[in-house]
């Protein structure tokens, strides 16, 4: 996928989601994440959506057949907690209970996060830490 289809497939992405609320769309680990809030609730590679799921929303998705992302590590194959998302992304009526149980599940996920402690600068006082 070219450059500028990426961009094109992402807004496309971002559009659909947008009942959530704003979605903020960033690079990472060769494809994109977007978030709502703060909550990362869907990522995209290779220009296929995947939703947040848990327990709370999983089954949803299963009974659907939407499934997991999945990835090859040195230890195997890992499934992660996304699936993918049902298309075409523009119909809300079939894509609006899905997006709204990811973004419910990302929050739960974000909640439990423990906060971040804040970096120390060796040799720094508190003065020069800006």
């Amino acid at each position: 996928m070219s450059a500028r289809a990426a961009d094109t497939r992402i807004d496309e992405i971002r559009d659909a989601l947008s009942p959530l609320g704003p979605v903020e769309a960033r690079s990472m680990f060769g494809g994109h994440g977007l978030t709502v809030d703060g909550a990362m609730v869907a990522i995209v590679t290779g220009g296929t959506v995947y939703l947040k799921t848990d327990d709370g929303n999983r089954a949803a998705f299963e009974e659907a057949g939407l499934e997991p992302f999945t990835y090859a590590s040195a230890r195997g194959r890992v499934t992660t907690s996304f699936r993918r998302a049902p298309e075409p992304l523009g119909d809300w009526d079939v894509l609006g209970p899905l997006a709204t149980g990811s973004l419910d599940a990302a929050r739960r996920a974000l909640a439990r996060r423990r906060p971040r402690r804040p970096r120390r600068h060796p040799g720094l006082g508190d003065a020069d830490r800006g």
